[in-house]
């Protein structure tokens, strides 16, 4: 199994390696759901866009799909690709593509 070094936001200069093809299966869906947004989305926003965007295969009936988006979310934050709101409930934004940088 492929794996792919992640970031968390929360603790900079720490990282971890997690499974490569749910990370990017999981990112790939997020920035889906959220360039299709005009505006910053909560967390339940988010993990109901991404539910029918995921593999059947890597999370069967959406099984950890809230973990891989915590995940994918902090690294994204990490690296500058995803911010959030200063208020509550957080909503998340993109403020560069992934994939472009």
């Amino acid at each position: 199994m492929d794996k792919i070094t992640v970031e968390n936001v929360n603790q900079p200069g720490s990282t971890t390696r997690v499974n490569a093809e749910k990370y990017l299966a999981m990112r790939d869906a997020m920035v889906a759901v959220l360039s299709r947004q005009t505006e910053a989305v909560d967390y339940t926003t988010i993990k109901e866009g991404v539910k029918p965007l995921l593999p059947e295969g890597l999370f069967p009936g959406g099984a950890t799909s809230g973990w891989w988006i915590k995940c994918v979310q902090l690294d994204l934050e990490a690296k500058g690709q995803l911010a959030r709101t200063k208020d509550k409930p957080l909503r998340f934004y993109l403020t560069k593509d992934p994939d472009n940088g």
